[in-house]
């Protein structure tokens, strides 16, 4: 962590205005650096000071500050010998050579680190950065380093976190090409060994991409190889099994979205959890987590009631007093009570004995504090249509 904030943007390499790393640093009259499209747009605007010193400006003219261009360049790979810049494109040649760094396989393991940290500030910190990263090509490197269509011998657990993050920070949605590699075995393998293997977080990274792979239709091919993986839906329920563990309390949320997301897809994919015991995990991890986690579960859970064979385990789980719990519990800005009114509502249309359990469990009571809450307008409708089932099991 102490390594990381070292390694943060300098203060002095961001633009006064915009906040993020200079691309074309200019100087004013009065001694004050810019961003040249941030302080032309200042200008431009009609305003007639400097922004930070707000003195009255005599002199519009800028000057080009090239000592701070070179020591931005030399900031971006310190160990690289400073080459200016690409003139066309305005990226710095040091990102090149960064790039290169991280392609070569002589490259020494401790300096390839060091590269993908630097790649990791600018991914995260900076749009002009993550910018450039995007324009030469960074986001396929890193997907092959971290997939790679050979067979992975050992998994170096900080450089695939880095990786990792690196990757999802780069809008991995827009790189399908690169994303559809996975459908070569070697690639998938990769996933699935990182999946069963790797740190939590790198599991947790995982199933965000998983996430972001299932929303994409570019991907579908990729999402259905997932929702067929009988080991990849094996280590997803498993993550919402192990979710009263404070380790891997961060990953069960994750996978709870990773299997929603699979099983939005297709109805095979769903008919697949289900065999491999998604419905009771999810049950489960309901059963213990705590409520700032719990909206992706009944999102996954509403999915998975689609499908018959979800309903009755999800019945035979215990279910039913489970979700009532979260029928009022959960923020209605994260829509966690209306996922959860309508599980019920599959359960209970289908069931009597879902009726009779759920007002056993206290859902007329739960609904009606729902229906006087500031909960979202369709989450009301539902639980009025739920009221309206429930109305023959009620007990005077």
């Amino acid at each position: 962590m102490v390594e990381e904030n070292q390694m943060s943007i300098p203060h002095l390499f961001r633009c006064p205005i915009s906040l993020d790393l200079f691309t074309d640093p200019v100087t004013l009259s009065t001694g004050q650096t810019y961003d040249r499209p941030s302080i032309e747009k200042w200008l431009a605007g009609g305003n007639s000071t400097c922004p930070v010193t707000m003195q009255r400006l005599n002199d519009f003219s800028v000057v080009p500050n090239h000592n701070l261009r070179q020591y931005i360049h030399r900031w971006l790979l310190r160990d690289a010998d400073d080459r200016g810049s690409n003139q066309a494109s305005g990226i710095p040649v040091s990102l090149t050579v960064l790039k290169n760094s991280l392609q070569c396989s002589h490259t020494p393991p401790v300096a390839r680190l060091a590269a993908l940290r630097k790649v990791r500030i600018l991914s995260a910190e900076s749009d002009v950065g993550k910018s450039f990263l995007i324009q030469l090509g960074f986001f396929r490197v890193l997907f092959e380093l971290v997939f790679p269509c050979c067979a992975m011998e050992e998994i170096h657990f900080e450089f695939v976190e880095l990786a990792l993050d690196c990757i999802l920070h780069l809008s991995p949605l827009a790189h399908s090409n690169s994303v559809n590699a996975l459908k070569q075995d070697a690639a998938f393998d990769s996933l699935v060994l990182l999946l069963e293997q790797g740190s939590t977080k790198i599991k947790t990274s995982l199933c965000i991409l998983i996430e972001e792979i299932a929303s994409s239709p570019t991907t579908g091919d990729v999402c259905n190889l997932l929702g067929q993986s009988q080991r990849v839906l094996q280590i997803l329920v498993s993550l919402l099994l192990r979710s009263r563990s404070t380790e891997k309390e961060a990953a069960a949320p994750a996978a709870a979205r990773a299997i929603a997301g699979i099983c939005t897809s297709s109805e095979n994919n769903r008919a697949n959890a289900i065999a491999e015991g998604a419905v009771e995990g999810l049950v489960m991890y309901l059963s213990t987590c705590v409520s700032r986690n719990v909206s992706s579960a009944l999102a996954a859970m509403e999915v998975l009631m689609e499908e018959e064979e979800g309903r009755k385990t999800a019945i035979k789980a215990g279910a039913v007093r489970v979700i009532v719990n979260w029928v009022f519990r959960v923020s209605a800005r994260e829509e966690g009570s209306e996922c959860a009114v309508g599980v019920l509502m599959a359960l209970c249309r289908v069931s009597e004995r879902a009726r009779e359990e759920a007002v056993a469990a206290g859902a007329v009571m739960q609904l009606l504090l729902l229906l006087q809450s500031q909960c979202s307008g369709a989450a009301k409708a539902s639980a009025r249509g739920l009221l309206k089932l429930l109305k023959s099991s009620f007990r005077y």
